[in-house]
């Protein structure tokens, strides 16, 4: 059978509990017609990078899906009916993925690198910050600005 993976997006006024229900409900479909749901994650509310429908934020669902192409006719339906869903994306894919998605991992990461240390320890210390003074290679020390140069000439 075919692989799937879906993702939806649902308003940031559902509740958690609302977008779990309809997820349910999509996973009964999508058995009902014989396919099967492999995973499910949820990517939490979410910054969306422009509005939709008057929102700035959305919860991101996706579902891997292993069935025939009509199981995705029918949650799309489904999706376009439900006035909670924002947009959706069904993607064919060779292999489903096993583990966290890049998504799950890109979070992890995040939750990470705000967990400890400084900014310089992401970068290698070649971040110019104020503290380190900055990489200024060959090019010597900065020079004064016209209007620096004035008033110091003024003096």
């Amino acid at each position: 059978m075919p692989l799937y993976e879906h993702v939806f997006l649902a308003r940031q006024d559902a509740s958690a509990q609302q977008v779990e229900e309809f997820t349910t409900q999509i996973t009964g479909v999508i058995e009902g017609l014989g396919g099967k749901v492999t995973k499910t994650e949820n990517w939490g509310v979410r910054s969306l990078t422009y509005r939709m429908h008057k929102n700035r934020k959305a919860h991101f669902m996706m579902l891997n899906i292993d069935g025939p192409s009509a199981v995705v006719a029918e949650i799309e339906r489904q999706e376009r009916i439900n006035e909670d869903v924002i947009r959706y994306l069904t993607v064919r894919v060779d292999e489903l993925e096993e583990g966290p998605s890049a998504m799950m991992r890109k979070s992890d990461r995040d939750r990470d690198e705000r967990g400890g240390g400084f900014r310089g320890d992401r970068d290698g210390g070649f971040g110019g910050g104020r503290e380190g003074g900055g990489f200024r290679g060959d090019r010597g020390p900065r020079r004064p600005r016209d209007d620096e140069a004035a008033a110091s000439v003024e003096e």
